[in-house]
């Protein structure tokens, strides 16, 4: 019998198992597919890669402003080697980390037999801890004609070998915003047709709306709901009024689901709802000793929210063997990124958010052209930014960015707002010049 039993090689599965393996714990690792999951191999990683090779693209296109005058081609098929050969090199880096650590990898297709067994094949694994961490899958909506020649989800995106003429996106959320991004950098026409009133609906309004404007050669269908899909058209409706959109790709981007069928999850009693995976504050399920990390248990379907759970969970597992105190899951600090041109990024809530939590809150709105290095190395962008906090107390509750390199700066809101920092305590601290980071201090200064 081993000590952990881990479903799923992806980040939480892989974190998870370097944690405890480290500990001292015989851990095996059981993955279907890749190491890695869908974040290395069909999502964060090679999108970022992809979007890279735009960027650098679109970057030399306007490069005369600032002296460099320079022509560019864009080489799919070259694009998509280097995407390949960064996530075969990553994948391999994954599998030394956990061989390093004593993991044993099995790969195959696992299914839950017991409450501390998983089967794979003839071959059955037990352990004293389960750990879930099956991931999940794009969603696929049942719009007619959707198995059309031409439609794909955004795993099957990334395997495209010729440039289309023009794109449709169906879903205006983080994933179809980069994928619009990509395409409308490299000079593809791209509507994106949304069903709710604006994009990325976790951002505040104002910054949504100045994200699609300064998305250029993207055109939006807001409050619109897709009726049918034919092979090189979309039918939507809004307003009782039918419109279509032409184009030779279609991407389905309707957010994900947790894979939580056909595991033998419901079978042997785990709490599953449409969610996924009903867990508590150390990832523990309604079973002793099982746990549920990443994106199958639903909380928040991110890459390093899926790492911290693997940490908690870890932690949870350790502290039962008698090596310290376990940590607990805390959701208020996660930070999210969308990685468009330009990007966004934000951490905490929003200012609607806090009021209707009740909090009186004062907030400030700026833009990042306070800073000497933005402007210099940013030309003709206009990146923006806003800072939310608790009025009584001063407490940083929410920080949302708008602007090239926000990817970068949002870890410093997680800090604030994890450490319940204060206007105050931000405006006593010394950021390096000349740096986009100095926009916080500048914006403390401005607030109440």
């Amino acid at each position: 019998m081993y000590d952990v039993v881990i479903l799923g090689g992806g980040p939480a599965g892989y974190r998870a198992a370097e944690r405890t393996a480290e500990a001292g714990l015989q851990t095996v690792l059981i993955e279907e597919r890749q190491l890695g999951g869908t974040c290395l191999n069909v999502g964060c990683i090679p999108t970022k890669t992809l979007l890279n090779s735009a960027k650098t693209y679109a970057h030399i296109g306007d490069s005369a402003r600032i002296g460099v005058t320079a022509q560019a081609t864009f080489d799919l098929s070259a694009a998509m080697k280097w995407k390949t050969q960064v996530v075969g090199g990553l994948r391999k880096g994954i599998a030394a980390t956990l061989k390093k650590r004593g993991v044993q990898i099995v790969d195959g297709r696992g299914m839950m037999v017991d409450r501390n067994a998983v089967q794979v094949g003839d071959t059955r694994y037990e352990g004293r801890y389960l750990v879930l961490a099956s991931g999940s899958s794009p969603a696929w909506p049942p719009i007619p004609g959707i198995d059309s020649p031409g439609v794909v989800n955004s795993s099957q995106l990334l395997e495209i070998s010729d440039m289309p003429k023009a794109v449709t996106v169906v879903g205006g959320g983080y994933i179809g915003m980069e994928f619009a991004s990509f395409f409308a950098l490299l000079g593809v026409p791209v509507t994106v047709v949304e069903m709710m009133d604006e994009i990325i609906p976790f951002m505040e309004p104002d910054l949504a709306a100045l994200l699609r404007k300064s998305v250029s050669g993207v055109s939006y269908e807001l409050g619109a709901r897709v009726s049918q899909i034919n092979e090189g058209s979309l039918t939507f409706e809004r307003d009782g009024r039918e419109q279509n959109v032409d184009s030779d790709l279609i991407l389905i981007s309707t957010g994900r689901q947790p894979n939580v069928d056909n595991l033998g999850y419901q079978a042997n009693g785990l709490d599953v709802d449409r969610s996924g995976i009903r867990v508590n504050d150390f990832l523990e399920t309604n079973l002793p000793n099982v746990f549920a990390v990443g994106d199958v248990n639903g909380r928040s379907l991110l890459a390093h929210t899926a790492y911290r759970m693997a940490d908690v969970a870890a932690s949870r597992i350790l502290e039962k063997e008698g090596q310290g105190p376990a940590q607990r899951m805390r959701y208020e600090a996660i930070p999210w990124v969308v990685f468009t041109q330009p990007e966004v990024a934000g951490c905490g809530m929003t200012e609607t958010e806090a009021r209707q939590a009740g909090l009186k809150v004062t907030s400030h709105s700026f833009s990042l052209k306070i800073s000497g290095r933005y402007v210099a190395e940013h030309p003709g962008e206009n990146g923006s930014a806003k800072i939310v906090a608790d009025a009584s107390s001063g407490r940083i509750i929410g920080v949302q960015m708008l602007g090239s390199g926000v990817s970068e700066l949002i870890f410093g809101a997680a800090l604030m707002i994890e450490n319940e920092l204060r206007i105050k305590d931000v405006r006593e601290v010394i950021f390096p010049h000349p740096t986009v980071s100095e926009v916080f201090r500048d914006a403390m200064w401005d607030m109440d």
